[in-house]
């Protein structure tokens, strides 16, 4: 269940427009600052342009749509990558501007650190950065956020040379399902 300190309240949930925005705009700093020290590619800038549709979101500037649009090309990005700290970096930019649909993926913060760490940069240097540059109008309700999400198993973290995605529940404990082959097109 979706921690309801992170739903709009104009979807029911707790989270005042003001704080959403600022959670966005928090996210939007996050993700730019890891993207200028870890990525390379000048030729494409999907990254850097989910950063600036979240920011103008933050402002009131652009839709929840656009925000949208720009989170799935930051992933395509993503996956058009092969440097795994520019990967983790345009993931953390995809969440960034995905904050704007959904005020949890602020969280893909930690990507941001995943990155650091894949780039040999000082992971906790990085999160200290990201700690001193929370909004103190949301920092308590980040933090509680970090606390909730850790207790339930879902946090990006790194460790040493590994990155680890944690996302345990009941379904992962299980036997995975097998895969289901599609049938061949007829003609």
């Amino acid at each position: 269940m979706r921690d309801k300190h992170f739903v709009a309240e104009h979807r029911g949930g707790l989270l005042p427009m003001r704080d959403h925005r600022l959670l966005t705009r928090w996210a939007a700093d996050c993700a730019e600052h890891i993207l200028e020290a870890v990525w390379t590619n000048e030729k494409d800038r999907r990254p850097f342009q989910a950063v600036e549709q979240a920011r103008a979101w933050s402002r009131g500037e652009n839709r929840v749509g656009d925000c949208q649009k720009a989170a799935v090309a930051a992933h395509a990005a993503a996956r058009a990558c092969k440097d795994p700290a520019a990967i983790a970096a345009a993931r953390c930019a995809g969440h960034a501007v995905a904050t704007a649909h959904m005020a949890d993926h602020c969280f893909g913060v930690g990507y941001a650190l995943r990155a650091a760490g894949l780039a040999g940069m000082d992971v906790e240097k990085e999160r200290a950065w990201q700690k001193k540059h929370l909004p103190r109008q949301i920092r308590n309700l980040v933090l509680s956020g970090e606390e909730h999400r850790r207790a339930l198993g879902r946090t990006i973290e790194f460790r040493g040379a590994t990155t680890v995605n944690r996302r345990v529940s009941k379904k992962t404990e299980q036997q995975p399902r097998p895969r289901r082959r599609r049938a061949p097109a007829r003609q």
